[in-house]
């Protein structure tokens, strides 16, 4: 699978240093994952559930938000993936009341609302899938940093698209935090959450 050039180049923002979030200070060295030197605005993004009702991530202020890059289609990284965040969910917050995970479809053509609400609940019932146009999808995929390409499969697969494999944080103030790539495994993810979540507060 490829990756994007800035999906590779940001275990290198792991810092060493102390950054400020909200009224106390992270430190770098105690998370797992890929905790940004400053937390940035998280990218606006426009697009559509799965209710097909328009959405905005600025919408779940107030919550931590986990977006993901992804497709029904894929065969192996994304239900992984969703399969850990919804370990995930129901270790922190089963009922959805502090995190929201999102998984943005890159394979508009095919994931219709539909198509996604049925995918992403049969992960976790509070899963959301939003999708847009091919327009939109760039959008929101520039924005975050998110590679994707069509390719041909299999004539019982039909085409895959190869894509960023990286879970996206933002705070519940809206900002970029923090970011775990592909593997990590499920207790890394938990704890640097539940040091976000206390983090925020305080």
């Amino acid at each position: 699978m490829k990756l994007s050039l800035i999906n590779l180049l940001l275990p290198v923002m792991f810092v060493l240093s102390l950054v400020s979030c909200s009224s106390q200070e992270l430190d770098a060295t105690q998370f797992k994952g890929t905790l940004l030197p400053e937390p940035i605005p998280a990218p606006a993004v426009a697009l559509t559930d799965n209710s097909g009702a328009a959405v905005q991530l600025s919408d779940y202020a107030g919550k931590i938000v986990l977006v993901y890059f992804g497709y029904t289609f894929c065969p192996d990284i994304c239900p992984t993936t969703l399969a850990e965040l919804a370990q995930v969910q129901r270790q922190l917050d089963d009922g959805g009341d502090k995190i929201q995970t999102v998984m943005i479809s890159v394979d508009p053509e095919r994931d219709t609302p539909q198509q996604l609400a049925q995918y992403v609940s049969h992960f976790h019932p509070t899963f959301v899938g939003l999708s847009g146009d091919t327009t939109e999808i760039d959008a929101a995929a520039d924005a975050y940093g998110v590679f994707y390409e069509k390719h041909e499969g299999s004539a019982a697969s039909g085409y895959l698209i190869d894509h960023t494999a990286r879970v996206f944080v933002i705070d519940p103030e809206g900002n970029y935090q923090l970011s775990f790539g592909f593997g990590t495994p499920v207790e890394d993810m938990v704890h640097d959450l539940r040091l976000l979540m206390r983090s925020m507060q305080s």
